[in-house]
This record gives structure tokens, C-alpha cells and sequence, in this order.
């Protein structure tokens, strides 16, 4: 019987979706045995900092890539949206498998949508990217910093310290939350998600013995869309300072459909772009090239140069 060691973080999200992927690996292949090795990342060790306060990237990987290269796990469960557009040198992500929902959820008091919030109310978000659109929708809202995992951020919000909150829909539908707590979905049209968005990426070593069976479970739509989406990230030098987004999809001709996003942590500034090819690559290739015509590169530049 074949036995492997998988690494993920600490948090509950993290072990649930570790647990939620060995299923479904193991239903492939009922003759693994899959241990789990939890592991703490500089990340989950920052609860009082905002992390792009921090800065680098990597900051809930780096540890866990440690563990692949000394042998200790035979693979990683990542959420895609964590991993930086370039890996390590003898590491590669060797299955992305089937997309969870990659919508932000929004979660306010009294379920008021967000359009009809008072002014002045407080959305709290761990994440500059959702501050900035909110901030270029609702700009007479006050954005404040939230950290903890879902329980705790609900809790905030029950307790009044927030006025609505917003949360990655594939945490919420992970974790087992039912519809009813969701006030409404922000579709990508209104606020385009984090590259990778509900995403798993799972990274072994190259030619490691796991990768065969890692075959049976990966998804080739969401390979494809996610690989326009990291391209970009790459080619923009995206980091947690920077406020970023995009979301590709298969349209019916089979291409590759990618819309990427660059913002002003004020909202006031705001690069877009949207593309269509049939190699993911270039989609992504094409809409980095695109907001760097427009200037993007600047906002970029700015933000790393500040922290």
C-alpha cells in the first residue's frame, strides 16, 4: 500500500480542504494511505499585522516548500491564490484540481445588500484588492482591516464591530456555511476575485512518485483558466501590496477568456483589461501587456517602493 505525507497549514479551512482533496483522491485510488503533517507558516504567525503590511510573497507557503525539499511531505495542498507565480527551483504545482466557486461573498447586519448600506459604514476585509473595488463602488464607505478565520470574522460582524464583512464564497461553502448567512454573491463583473480564486494547487517535487496518481483528480478547464491568471500575476510582479485581480473562463469557441485588474489602494486609480485566446498563456500575456500600456506598471512601482 503506497503511503504518502501531506503538508497543509494549521487552520481549520486549510485541514478541511486537505481532508475534502484526499477523499477524493483516495476514491480514485482507495489503495493509498495519506497522512497528514500540519505545518505553521510565517503567515498564520502574523495575526496582528496586516499582511501586506508585511510584504514578500510566499508568506503561508514558504515553510511547507521547506518540508517538500527536506522529504518530510510528498506534497503540498495549497490555496492556489496563496502561491506565488514562480516556484522554487525542483518544485512544481503537478495538479490543480476542480474549481470551487471563485465569487466573493458579502456578508452584512440585517442582510443589507451593498448597494443600500449607509454611508460611513464599515466593511471590514483582510484583502487590498476587495478594499479597493469596494472603495471605487461605495466610495463613502470606510474600509477597516479584519483578521481571524471565519468563525471569528462572523463574530466580529455580529458583535457590531463591523457593519458587513466580505469572504472568499469557496471558504464559506468549504467550511460547510449554508446560503443563509450570504447577504450576496459580488460577481466577477463587480468585483473581480483574487488570481486563483477558489482554486487548489497541489506541489510536489519534480518527478516525485505521487504525480501519478495526482493524474486521475486534476481538472484541465481550471488548469488552463488559472494558468492565464498567473501569468499575469507574473508578468505584473503582483504581491499582497499591490491590489490585483483577474478571472478567466472557457468560452464556447474553447478559448481562453481573461480579464485582469490593477487598482489604487484609494480606488481612485484603476487599470483593466480583457482578452481572448486560445493558448492561456498568452491571454494572460496579452491583458499584462495591455495594462502596462496603460500604465498600470506605475501603481506597481509606487505600492512596492512604499513598504
Amino acid at each position: 500500500m503506497p503511503k504518502f505525507i501531506v503538508g497543509s497549514r494549521r487552520s481549520q479551512l486549510a485541514l478541511t480542504q486537505s481532508k475534502q482533496f484526499i477523499n477524493t483522491l483516495k476514491q480514485a485510488h482507495p489503495e493509498l494511505d495519506i497522512e497528514i503533517k500540519e505545518i505553521v507558516t510565517k503567515g498564520d504567525e502574523i495575526v496582528n499585522v496586516q499582511l501586506s503590511k508585511v510584504g514578500g510573497k510566499g508568506l503561508f507557503v514558504k515553510e511547507i516548500e521547506q518540508a517538500l525539499f527536506n522529504k518530510e511531505i510528498d506534497m503540498a495542498i495549497h490555496s492556489l491564490k496563496d502561491v506565488p507565480s514562480e516556484l522554487p527551483d525542483g518544485l512544481q504545482i503537478s495538479c490543480i484540481p476542480s474549481r470551487e466557486d471563485r465569487r466573493d461573498a458579502y456578508i452584512a447586519n440585517d442582510h443589507l445588500k451593498l448597494k443600500d448600506l449607509a454611508p460611513n459604514s464599515v466593511v471590514g476585509t483582510s484583502s487590498l484588492r476587495r478594499g479597493a473595488q469596494i472603495k471605487s463602488i461605495r466610495p463613502d464607505v470606510e474600509i477597516q482591516w479584519i483578521r481571524g478565520n471565519i468563525d471569528t470574522r462572523l463574530k466580529k460582524l455580529n458583535d457590531g464591530q463591523y457593519d458587513a464583512i466580505i469572504l472568499a464564497a469557496a471558504g464559506l461553502h468549504r467550511m460547510g456555511w449554508s446560503e443563509d448567512v450570504i447577504t450576496e454573491y459580488l460577481e466577477p463583473e463587480l468585483m473581480i476575485p483574487a488570481i486563483g480564486q477558489g482554486a487548489l494547487g497541489i506541489e510536489t517535487r519534480v518527478g516525485s512518485e505521487i504525480e501519478h496518481y495526482l493524474k486521475s483528480v486534476h481538472d484541465d478547464e481550471t488548469a488552463r483558466t488559472t494558468t492565464a491568471e498567473r501569468i499575469f500575476l507574473a508578468q505584473m510582479d503582483g504581491s499582497c501590496k499591490v491590489p490585483i485581480g483577474g478571472y478567466a473562463t472557457i468560452n464556447e469557441q474553447d478559448e481562453v477568456q481573461f480579464t485582469g485588474l490593477i487598482m489604487s489602494e484609494d480606488g481612485q486609480e484603476k487599470y483593466m483589461d480583457t482578452a481572448t485566446h486560445h493558448d492561456a498563456k498568452e491571454a494572460g500575456l496579452l491583458v499584462a501587456k495591455a495594462l502596462y500600456e496603460q500604465g498600470a506598471k506605475e501603481i506597481i512601482d509606487r505600492l512596492n517602493e512604499e513598504m
